[in-house]
């Protein structure tokens, strides 16, 4: 069965609400990240977003034997990352692999320098988050932005 995400923390790993985030980089990859760890800290929204990612695990799948897959919280991140940057899979393996807050943003901590991501398993799980799905995640998204921008108006 594919997890959400594995709660049990790692040697070395920095839990995601505490991932520290370049906000004076002008890349995209940061804003992006920035994003997908208020996705992460919002209970209620990341339980919205997961109740659709669970959706795309193959019927023809059995839950119940064989490899976990990897998790969905991993398949968001690079799905997410690799659509807005508009990268190919080589790209996405590259950054996945060695760039250092990416790999926080995946659950990875300092001692999982060996753990890195094949070209073919990131083509069959990121694949997975076909154009509707997104749709689903990017309506649920943009409430949350509205939500953000009204509490920010109303404070002033």
């Amino acid at each position: 069965m594919r997890k959400i995400f594995d709660p049990q923390l790692t040697f070395g790993q920095t839990p995601i609400e505490d991932i520290k985030i370049d906000m004076r980089s002008r890349d995209e990859i940061p804003k992006l990240l920035l994003g997908l760890k208020h996705i992460y800290c919002d209970k209620e929204l990341r339980q919205a977003v997961f109740d659709i990612l669970e959706t795309v695990t193959p019927e023809r799948v059995n839950s119940k034997n064989g490899h976990p897959g990897m998790d969905l919280w991993k398949i968001l991140v690079m799905g997410t990352i690799r659509l807005n940057c508009n990268w190919d899979y080589d790209k996405l393996q590259e950054i996945a692999n060695n760039h250092k807050t990416m790999r926080q943003m995946l659950g990875h901590g300092m001692m999982d320098d060996d753990k890195t991501y094949p070209l073919q398993t990131l083509k069959d799980n990121v694949s997975l988050l076909t154009p509707e799905v997104l749709d689903k995640i990017n309506t649920l998204v943009v409430k949350e932005g509205h939500k953000l921008l009204v509490k920010k108006k109303t404070r002033r």
